[in-house]
């Protein structure tokens, strides 16, 4: 493997377990490498591009350089040709730390901007190390941001080309662009660097690039031609050179427009996209935006997008959003993509109360950039399992660590000398603890704790594992909870927690990653309420070699996932059985695998194939939910999830009904809050009579009440029991249906609310009450996940004696490689446990997904290498075998349950035969006559 050195940004990008269910935007600003040569149309923009002026122009980031001449001598082992020039960049302390220009008043936005330097590095021992070209954008009253715009791994002695691509769509403060990347130590060489625009416009003498515009489908996007094109929806709008007596001015341009005069929150500005918009093409939009009046100073501005469907059928996409103010411009970004051939689009701004004017400066939708593939991580030389924690066995005091706030640490003797059960499982034999742990006293605020800086000691896109034995002292009102948290440049970050009632000791465990260089890491201990004290023995943090379990897994897999299969021959004389060929060939693995859909994709006919293809279950995102089906109180609509299940049906898919009802207050219907008591008993009724009558026998699975343990609203308003009434009411009405819980952060150790301890009181509690719970939901929607953590959670709830299903799994990772290990990671764990019966994904199209970066499939249909790891595996997971018969008349093997077909060769025929393998405990016997 091509070993590469960190690179290291500014912004910290962290994955932590405090996500829900929800859409975010996911387009950045266009930036992306670009393969095979660049043909530059523009001037070069760059001053001093070969250094034949020294470094003038040019500004050393906190770091030293200095010009070699050809003439001179080289640096680094790296040959010129007489007459050249090269900068060596040295003394870097820092991976960001490089050669940089400000090139503001010589970029505009709209325009495309092509990179192309020689680089090379000096300095390494061994290996190659990344080049980075980096464009800084800073805009007043916010963080400056950083686009990635090419890289090229150089090594010693070589020149290396660097290529990539950049456009802006707003016009920053100030733009400065830079060469970075190697690690500390390591010079940077830059032979030339040339930036060009790639307009096709060469009749100007300027080096600024002239914008066509051809590419952005908003006609009118900065107003120059006035509010032509552009109209109110559900208000007025008018056009602006200033507002708020010369205060408000345009960022960009000399012009933007207003929507006023809104009476509802989806009043906005609006533009009809219908003649510039293509099925199938990911778009991305950006606009900059502000909001003014009404005594409002924030307000959420979204971009959406109303599609009508040929058959008058209306669909609202939600594309970005941003929190706007009343004080600065601020850049909205966001994707879309449409499924179907559309009747009419229109692109409008929505979103704040009503009263409040939305202000936009300019406004681009143009054909989305294809994401340059992820580079695996560097984990060469990564020591597995060794704890960063210094000190963690206290035998030198409380040296390494430091009290978070006003309390006290001391320490005693009196924990547990084994290892915590999940760390153990990831570590295999291991030395025993000390028996000594940190007792902090004197504490005045929950946060208050042990705590040490661990920076640099972290590796970007490693999953680390968090263990830890927690106890709390007397005097508490009740239960306590104790977490191991992280302070990633002042985010907070989840490495697990659990809740202490009592006097044991309690193990704590959990995971977390970090995919963008932070400039510190704190981890501490803390939870308890003021004036409890806190003690905590044998931390452990340490990275998990997560692919070391799989050959467990495997076999625990063929353990309870196959089975043996005897084929017996009959017909023929035992002398041509050496003669007779038998290839075995499993077509269908018959464990369910299954994904979310929705109504919108699959008008996508590509969607739909993959789909079909490669899954055996389904779920509705939305299209059965209540709020879906009945949004106004007898309004009804079931035509979404008609065809979707039209659409299961036709292809032999199981489906699973996702929800009946959902507990958590935010989700409920605002008529449905309105009810008193009474009515809302009633509508109650209606909706399971509703609901499981229209559609009893077609769903396999129903979700009862989704997410009970954090809502609360029907029983709330209904009472206790209302629960168990809707689990018996709806075994009534299709007694086929197995009927679901269904929760969320079971499996990961991050939320005490659903651990699996509360998860089966809550059961149980359930059951005692007469519901008729069938099954258990997981949802799955998991960060950094580690097999021992997950698998305990299943250890556990698997007492029940319930099937397990994982119902709406998803894993989330900017790099596609780790997002590929993270799925790996819970397919594996669900196909090894015995107690699992079932998977189901929360999608996988790119666009479709409740979070981002946790898509199979890019938008415009490419697999990328996590759905590359789920084929491998759909694949790995289907038996096939190819052989002689025995002297007996006889042919064995071991396969997965599932659909096969048999092909027999003799020397006078050819036979074949179709049969299915189910569970058993033993051989199951298929006859065969030749």
């Amino acid at each position: 493997m091509k070993r590469f050195s960190v690179c290291c940004f500014r912004s910290s990008v962290f994955k932590s377990h405090s996500h829900r269910k929800h859409k975010k935007s996911q387009s950045q600003i266009m930036a992306g490498n670009i393969s095979g040569p660049t043909v530059c149309q523009g001037p070069n923009i760059l001053h001093n591009h070969d250094f034949s002026g020294g470094l003038n122009s040019w500004h050393l980031n906190c770091c030293n350089g200095y010009v070699i001449s050809a003439d001179t001598g080289n640096h680094g082992g790296i040959s010129m040709e007489s007459g050249g020039n090269y900068a060596v960049i040295t003394d870097r302390k820092e991976c960001w730390q490089g050669l940089e220009q400000d090139i503001t008043d010589r970029i505009s936005i709209g325009s495309t901007y092509t990179v192309s330097a020689c680089v090379g590095v000096s300095g390494l021992s061994q290996g190659s190390a990344d080049v980075l070209a980096t464009l800084k954008l800073e805009y007043h009253g916010s963080a400056a941001r950083y686009m990635f715009i090419g890289r090229t791994s150089a090594m010693k002695g070589s020149w290396e080309k660097l290529e990539g691509k950049f456009s802006l769509s707003t016009m920053p403060d100030r733009a400065i662009f830079y060469l970075e990347g190697p690690a500390p130590g390591v010079d940077i060489l830059i032979r030339s660097v040339e930036i060009n625009c790639s307009s096709p416009n060469n009749n100007t003498t300027s080096t600024k690039c002239v914008t066509t515009g051809d590419d952005n489908i908003i006609i009118n996007p900065q107003f120059e031609d006035g509010l032509n094109s552009w109209s109110g929806r559900g208000c007025k709008i008018m056009l602006h050179d200033s507002m708020g007596d010369g205060k408000i001015v345009p960022k960009s341009g000399k012009f933007f427009a207003s929507a006023t005069e809104r009476t509802q929150t989806w009043n906005g500005i609006q533009q009809d996209v219908t003649a510039h918009v293509q099925r199938k093409l990911a778009y991305e939009v950006t606009a900059l935006v502000r909001i003014f009046g009404n005594n409002v100073t924030n307000a959420d501005v979204r971009a959406t997008l109303w599609v009508q469907t040929p058959d008058l059928r209306e669909q609202y996409i939600g594309i970005a959003n941003v929190q706007a103010t009343d004080k600065d411009w601020v850049t909205m970004q966001g994707k879309f993509l449409l499924n179907g051939t559309p009747s009419k689009v229109v692109v409008y701004l929505e979103g704040p109360p009503s009263g409040t004017d939305i202000l936009v400066n300019t406004l681009v939708v143009k054909h989305a950039a294809k994401t340059p593939p992820s580079t695996p991580p560097d984990v060469k030389n990564l020591a597995f399992g060794v704890n960063v924690i210094e000190n963690s066995n206290l035998a030198d005091g409380t040296n390494g660590w430091f009290p978070l706030g006003n309390c006290t640490l001391s320490v005693k003797t009196g924990s547990p000398h084994i290892m915590p059960p999940m760390a153990r499982d990831s570590l295999g034999p291991h030395d025993l603890l000390s028996g000594r742990y940190i007792l902090v006293t004197g504490r005045t605020q929950t946060w208050m704790g042990p705590a040490q800086i661990i920076t640099e000691k972290l590796k970007l896109f490693v999953t680390y594992q968090v263990s830890a034995w927690v106890r709390i002292g007397s005097g508490s009102s009740g239960p306590q909870n104790v977490n191991v948290a992280l302070g990633v440049d002042n985010q907070w970050v989840n490495g697990g927690q659990t809740e202490v009632s009592d006097d044991r000791w309690h193990e704590i465990g959990g995971s977390f990653r970090i995919e963008q260089q932070p400039s510190k890491v704190m981890v501490y201990i803390q939870g308890p309420a003021s004036g409890v004290d806190l003690m905590v023995a044998g931390l452990q943090i340490f990275p998990v070699d997560r692919h070391a379990r799989f050959r467990y897994l495997r076999m625990q897999t063929d353990k309870i996932r196959k089975r043996d299969v005897i084929l017996k021959f009959s017909g023929v004389d035992s002398s041509n059985y050496i003669n007779t060929m038998v290839q075995v060939r499993q077509t269908q693995n018959n464990f369910p695998i299954g994904t979310c859909i929705s109504r919108m994709n699959i008008d996508n006919e590509d969607f739909v194939n993959f789909f079909v293809k490669h899954f055996n279950w389904a779920v509705f995102g939305n299209e059965l939910k209540w709020y879906w089906t009945e949004p106004q109180q007898g309004n009804f609509n079931y035509k979404d999830a008609d065809d979707l299940l039209d659409l299961c049906q036709k292809n032999k898919i199981e489906t699973r009904g996702h929800c009946i009802f959902w507990e958590v207050d935010g989700t409920v219907q605002q008529w449905i809050k309105s009810l008193n008591q009474n009515d809302l008993m009633t509508a109650v009724q209606n909706r399971l009579n509703g609901l499981l009558t229209r559609y009893k026998g077609k769903f396999s699975h129903y979700d009862v009440n989704n997410e009970m343990l954090h809502g609360s609203f029907y029983q709330d308003r209904l009472g206790r029991d209302i629960r168990a009434k809707m689990f018996k009411t709806a075994n009534q009405l299709d007694p086929s249906a197995t009927l679901f819980v269904n929760d969320y952060h079971v499996e990961d150790g991050c939320d005490n609310k659903s651990c699996p301890e509360k998860y089966m009181e809550h059961i149980l509690d359930l059951q005692e009450q007469g519901a008729p719970v069938g099954g258990v939901g997981i949802q799955g929607h998991i960060d950094s996940p580690v097999g021992p953590i997950v698998c305990s959670s299943l250890d556990k709830l698997g007492i029940l004696g319930l099937p397990i299903w994982f119902t709406e799994l998803d894993v989330s990772s900017i790099n596609e490689h780790v997002r590929a290990d993270d799925l790996e990671v819970m397919l594996r764990e669900a196909m090894a446990h015995p107690a699992v019966e079932g998977i189901m994904l929360w999608g996988f199209w790119e666009l479709f997904m409740s979070r981002d970066n946790s898509h199979l499939v890019n938008a415009e249909g490419d697999i990328n290498e996590a759905g590359k790891r789920f084929l491998d595996l759909k694949r790995e997971w289907l038996s096939h075998k190819h052989d002689h018969v025995d002297e007996h008349g006889q042919f064995s093997f071991r396969g997965f349950h599932g659909t096969y077909n048999v092909e027999v060769v003799t020397p006078t025929k050819k036979i074949s035969k179709t049969f299915v393998l189910d569970k058993g405990d033993s051989p199951m016997v298929v006859s065969i006559d030749l």
